[in-house]
């Protein structure tokens, strides 16, 4: 069989979103006696098993990976176990929605399927849980462990932007912890890793000015960062920080003159007036 790692993100929304509404409108259909909700409930049963079944499969091709990250193993394990949990449950209701749709065939017994019906819904009730156990957990894995962002792909550009992420949102905390050699040190690696990413430069910019106050070095840099001329998000970030700059040395003239000529040449830029104007 092929891997089908790469499609396990895909996989498991079907997972949950079938199984999910299958479990409740079974439970809705001891309500609403309507063959329309009994029916809906045996097709997103059946169907969020099978792609139960196969979340499963790709989620053991594509744990490799995510699983040599250091201090991720365990909780790569925690949330294959719980998947497998959810896919063994259901395939019990299943089991028992099968059962149920046989029985209907039969005459005069329509007291027996709605006793396997029932069971079909508590069981499903126990997998529901266990089902939010494992979708929690996977969550995890990709949000608290990096376990998807560049991993996935194995593709070098995809890695580089997650170590991107990885030293900037550090950076951050490092500053926002009074540290900012440290943080200045995140963003200087960022640089390294992304040479030519306009967006990194900038940061390097603002990392001169807040982390290192070397106001003239942040002028510098600034002036050898070349943006594209329709980019008005990146110009107005850099005429922003060109005016930290002169603010940081007392020079509040240029500092008005760098965004009065931003707002000059932008001027659907509200904030870029609202900040010159606030420059006394």
């Amino acid at each position: 069989m092929p891997n089908v790692g790469a499609f396990h993100p895909q996989i498991v929304h079907f997972v949950v979103v079938l199984l999910f509404i299958g479990v409740a409108l079974r439970l809705l259909s001891f309500a609403i006696r309507h063959p329309f909700v009994n029916q809906a409930a045996i097709l997103c049963l059946l169907a969020g098993t099978i792609a139960a079944i196969l979340a499963v499969r790709s989620g053991t091709d594509a744990h490799g990976p995510v699983e040599r990250i250091p201090g991720v193993r365990a909780a790569v394990i925690e949330h294959e176990e719980l998947g497998e949990k959810t896919r063994n449950v259901f395939l019990g209701v299943a089991a028992l929605e099968l059962i149920a749709l046989a029985l209907t065939r039969q005459p005069n017994t329509v007291r027996f399927v709605r006793w396997v019906q029932g069971g079909s819904a508590l069981v499903g009730l126990v997998g529901a849980v266990v089902l939010y156990e494992a979708a929690e957990h996977g969550g995890d894995l990709v949000y608290s462990y990096a376990g998807g962002p560049g991993v996935r792909s194995g593709k070098t550009e995809d890695i580089q932007r997650l170590l991107v992420a990885g030293l900037f949102n550090e950076s951050r905390i490092l500053r926002k912890a009074g540290r900012p050699e440290e943080s200045a040190r995140l963003i200087e690696e960022m640089v390294r890793q992304a040479p030519q990413n306009a967006e990194v430069r900038l940061l390097r910019v603002e990392s001169l000015i807040l982390d290192r106050t070397d106001a003239r070095s942040a002028l510098v840099t600034a002036d050898s960062i070349a943006i594209e001329p329709g980019d008005t998000r990146l110009l107005a970030r850099k005429a922003n920080l060109k005016a930290d700059a002169f603010l940081a040395l007392g020079q509040t003239d240029s500092a008005r003159a760098v965004l009065g000529a931003a707002a000059a040449a932008m001027p659907q830029n509200a904030r870029l007036k609202a900040r010159l104007d606030s420059i006394r």
